[in-house]
């Protein structure tokens, strides 16, 4: 027993005791208190240690945002086991890669995706909600059970534990699934809580899936300040604005183009979003004039983060440096280094690298990865940045090494496009590229070189890459070429690719 740890288990209780009375969770009308959270989460850990789940189990979760999933973050917490949340914007075959590389004991399902399942799951027990045949059980069974059972456990579960794998882009054409630790997640929160002043007062909007380390950071950094989180399965604008005003809806995490529709449906509604005083994440700088002009008294925060850091590595308000990233934050030391991982002098452009707390414990079952990403006692991130002399971090895109697209907050990695493009067999070579777009902030773009003597529409490859990966994958815009432009070694030269064709 580590009488020096704080997990998230530790702090469900101390919510319990000190804000027990006052709301933690909002779901369809449904309040839940702190007192009454942590009671659920004890029932349903207490199920789960009778099904078998124990320290370092798996327990993969594949569900939009409900109470049940709040639920099992904080038993498997209090067990010392690990919870996967599963992206259900992603295909079949992804989905069983995942499930695959992570050997879950325990599955949870909604029935709308199970469809996205292996139709067979050996040695893993299935559980889904409401009434279910065999195999699969139900979830609410579990609930069921002495409650005090697991609180030994709980008591020797250290926050250096992991506690979630979070199956981040596919950098080399299959997703990695990088540990997060209670300890990076609980102080990646409580930077966010210091930073923003959250009280038990605060209501966070969480609209993004939990799936994303965003949505877990917004839940947990409201969870220590003792306030509640409005939990919703999906983003609908004019509801948004009616929870804000009757519900006092204070923060929220945004991805374009969510910010402009909010302030939208907020204009059509006569609303001020008067309640709403925190918004973050990323967004046009047109936008961000609209919200400063219609909402004043809102503060749209800038960061820089990843789900390798558990969270923010840097922040600040947006108009105290346009452009910025903001400053890093209290827990983190932030360098820029060159190719050597020497450090740069300030203003110069280099490779982001972190260390401190709340890095995460590593990528699954991938030891090399591990070694090349903590060399030389940095977590190198792969983006690329520079320092000011005021402390500011300004993002500046990725290494070649780490290229990556954001199409509306996603990560979608070049390679893993590319490999599906390349399965089909009118293509000889392709290249993928993001592109400006004014809706999502980042569209996909393949530059394409047809297999000779074949022919194939833009709108069916597009369509072919959608049905076998995430759809949010897919490319936006096909350019055909005659050949790509290469380096001295032979190699296509993705600079001049996108050079060439990175405009529209």
């Amino acid at each position: 027993m580590d009488i020096r740890s704080f997990g998230l288990h530790d702090a469900i209780a101390r919510n319990a005791l000190v804000h027990g009375a006052r709301t933690a969770l909002v779901f369809e009308g449904q309040l839940t208190t702190h007192a009454e959270y942590a009671a659920r989460v004890a029932q349903l850990a207490a199920g789960l240690a009778a099904a078998g789940v124990g320290r370092g189990d798996r327990v993969a979760i594949l569900a939009q945002n409900c109470p049940e999933y709040l639920d099992l973050f904080g038993a498997v917490a209090s067990l010392g086991a690990i919870l996967v949340p599963i992206n259900w914007r992603l295909s079949a075959e992804e989905v069983a890669y995942i499930v695959g590389d992570v050997a879950p004991k325990l599955l949870v399902a909604a029935d709308e995706f199970k469809s996205l399942l292996p139709a067979r799951l050996e040695g893993v027990t299935c559980y889904g909600f409401g009434g279910q045949q065999a195999p699969w059980r139900t979830l609410e069974s579990l609930y069921a059970g002495d409650a005090g059972a697991p609180k030994e456990l709980a008591a020797a579960v250290s926050d250096d534990a992991g506690v979630v794998i979070i199956h981040t882009a596919a950098v080399g054409g299959r997703p990695r699934g990088a540990l997060l630790s209670h300890r990076g997640l609980m102080l990646a929160a409580m930077q966010t809580q210091l930073a923003w002043g959250l009280t038990p007062k605060d209501v966070n909007l969480g609209v993004l899936p939990l799936f994303h380390v965003a949505a877990i950071g917004f839940w947990l950094a409201t969870q220590l300040a003792g306030g509640s989180t409005l939990l919703l399965t999906r983003f609908d604008p004019a509801a948004l604005v009616r929870h804000i005003d009757a519900d006092g809806g204070s923060l929220i995490g945004t991805f374009p183009p969510m910010l402009g529709a909010l302030l939208d449906a907020a204009a059509a509604q006569g609303s001020a979003l008067a309640h709403l005083r925190i918004v973050s994440g990323i967004d046009a700088p047109e936008t961000l004039q609209r919200l400063r002009t219609v909402c004043p008294h809102t503060r749209f925060w800038s960061a820089y983060g990843q789900t390798e850091t558990s969270g923010w590595v840097s922040m600040a308000p947006f108009d105290e440096c346009p452009g910025s990233a903001g400053r890093p934050a209290g827990l983190n030391r932030v360098a820029i280094v060159d190719d050597l991982d020497q450090e740069v002098p300030l203003g110069e452009t280099g490779e982001i690298v972190v260390r401190g707390p709340l890095v995460f414990q590593g990528y699954w079952r991938l030891d090399e990865d591990n070694a090349f990403t903590f060399r030389n006692g940095w977590h190198h991130t792969g983006d690329m940045g520079r320092l000011d002399a005021e402390g500011y971090l300004w993002y500046s895109g990725r290494s070649p090494a780490k290229e990556l697209i954001k199409p509306g907050g996603e990560n979608v990695y070049p390679a893993e496009v590319e490999r599906t493009l390349l399965e089909h067999p009118a293509i000889a070579e392709a290249v993928v590229i993001g592109v400006p777009d004014a809706q999502w902030g980042e569209a996909i773009k393949a530059v394409c070189v047809l297999q000779p003597g074949q022919s194939v529409a833009a709108e069916a490859l597009i369509e072919f890459v959608g049905t076998r990966i995430a759809r949010y994958k897919k490319p936006k815009h096909v350019v055909f070429v005659p050949q790509l432009p290469k380096d001295a070694s032979g190699r296509i030269d993705r600079a001049a690719v996108k050079a060439a064709h990175g405009g529209l």
